[in-house]
């Protein structure tokens, strides 16, 4: 009997512990490095996860530099969907809106059932995996892409990206809680 009560108690007290676990986006599929349309909607899905997740942010973060970051996301990665759905309609495609998987999807419910103490810490533990993902997308796009227009898009959308893996490392380590974005 004690050791029911015991092992009841522990499957209690393990229950009871916060979930640590961050989910970030999958990365993008392995064919949407060199061909067109699924790099197309890869890129448009990791600019939507981006998007969304921060606007998750602007709601619930109370740190002003996560805010400022969240709101440059919205903006930068607004910015990026529309160009690369400029270059797919010059490289001849016609790609639908882009969405969510259910990975990424996941991610999002993440983010809105965070309590508010972990709500930053969870964001930026996707944020970075989901940039690396996306950095790594569109260099391997930029340099073995099969259309002219995207890798041209995916070769200036590679700065911006890996300007955005910086911050976050440097939010993380707590380094621009003062600093102006």
């Amino acid at each position: 009997m004690k050791m029911l009560t015991g092992l009841a108690m522990a499957l209690a007290s393990a229950v009871a512990l916060p979930v640590a676990a961050q989910t970030p986006p999958p990365p993008p599929p392995p064919e949407a490095k060199t061909q067109a349309m699924p790099y197309v909607m890869a890129s448009g899905m990791s600019d939507l996860y981006e998007i969304n997740s921060s606007q998750i942010a602007l709601q619930k973060s109370q740190n002003p530099a996560v805010k400022r970051f969240a709101s440059m996301m919205i903006k930068e990665h607004n910015k990026t969907t529309a160009k690369t759905m400029a270059a797919a309609k010059k490289a001849g495609l016609t790609p639908t809106p882009p969405m969510l998987d259910t990975g990424a999807t996941a991610s999002i419910n993440e983010l809105q059932a965070a309590a508010p103490g972990d709500f930053d810490r969870i964001y930026l533990a996707q944020q970075l995996p989901a940039h690396q993902a996306a950095l790594d997308l569109q260099q391997s796009y930029a340099a073995n892409g099969d259309q002219a227009a995207l890798r041209a898009n995916a070769k200036a959308a590679a700065p911006i990206v890996k300007r955005h893996v910086e911050m976050v490392s440097k939010l993380q380590g707590g380094n621009m809680a003062g600093q102006a974005m």
